[in-house]
């Protein structure tokens, strides 16, 4: 079995800046990580890309050909990659042995709750290759400090979550600079639990454009309390602790602790006797010089 995460959320919510974060951490606690950019947009990564989707299909060459915009584009990548599914599996399968697997998707909602491309995409792998993962749908935590703005999170995040039909773990990130935004309204449990979401109707009842829609917001908070399937953890990125225990709470829905207990406990016990050399922004500039000195040789 292999195992790994399917990263998806809005744009701007942080699924690059997660993806090299989160590979560093894995490395660090001893795991082979391959990451699989899946984002025909995405041409500036920072982490070094095991397969990358402009390999087979550019978002720049399908808008020019096809007189697409952007949203449309993206359509058509995940479409061709669908029919495509082959050479996926192809440049997957020599990872297989010994790799965990970070799948980085891009960030248009639309994918992850109203078109079946990339979810067909995840599970031909999953059937094909017997993998193992779990969905990390990142929300920018901002979104905390306006009520409107959060009963659209919640939405979106219940919305995919039914059409994924994945393990689905879903994460408050940025968390570090929540309060940036200014006081929220409620202690941050609230915003994490989801729970008795008429509190937000009074927050609401404040603001006069808000207000007009105060029947519906209440029906649609109805709605998320119904299903009772959304709640949060929250994700600094650049805090070892924090990452390390978002990857025992995906361990546990993907199934990585029970597959290899010991093998588990050994890798976060380098964590807790090691010292806390895992630097985020320290690794990302190292990155970016290496970059910058090869750019330098090409010239």
């Amino acid at each position: 079995m292999v195992f790994g995460q399917v990263v998806i959320g809005p744009p701007g919510s942080g699924k690059t800046t997660y993806c090299n974060g989160m590979s560093q951490f894995l490395n660090l606690i001893g795991r082979k990580v391959a990451v699989v950019n899946l984002d025909p947009a995405n041409d500036s990564l920072p982490y070094e890309c095991a397969i990358n989707i402009e390999d087979l299909v550019k978002l720049s060459d399908v808008m020019i050909e096809h007189s697409l915009g952007p949203n449309g584009g993206l359509v058509y990548c995940m479409d061709y990659l669908e029919k495509n599914i082959d050479w996926l599996e192809a440049k997957l399968k020599p990872l297989l042995k010994d790799h965990y697997l970070l799948f980085d998707f891009p960030g248009q909602v639309e994918l992850f709750f109203l078109h079946s491309n990339a979810k067909n995409v995840i599970m031909k792998l999953i059937k094909k290759l017997n993998l193992r993962l779990t969905a990390v749908h990142l929300v920018d935590a901002h979104l905390c400090s306006d009520p409107g703005k959060y009963i659209s999170a919640l939405l979106l995040t219940l919305s995919t979550m039914l059409h994924m039909e994945l393990p689905h773990i879903n994460v408050l990130s940025k968390i570090d600079l929540i309060e940036s935004y200014g006081k929220l309204a409620f202690n941050l449990d609230f915003y994490t639990d989801v729970q008795d979401l008429s509190y937000l109707q009074h927050s609401l009842d404040k603001d006069p454009h808000s207000a007009k829609y105060r029947k519906l917001t209440k029906e649609l908070c109805e709605v998320v309390e119904h299903y009772s399937l959304v709640n949060f953890t929250t994700l600094d990125i650049q805090d070892k602790e924090s990452v390390g225990n978002l990857v025992k709470l995906i361990d546990k829905t993907n199934g990585y602790i029970f597959a290899s207990i010991d093998a588990s406990a050994v890798e976060f016990s380098k964590i807790a006797m090691g010292a806390p050399d895992w630097d985020y922004y320290r690794v990302a500039e190292v990155q970016e010089k290496y970059i910058k000195d090869d750019e330098n040789i090409d010239d």
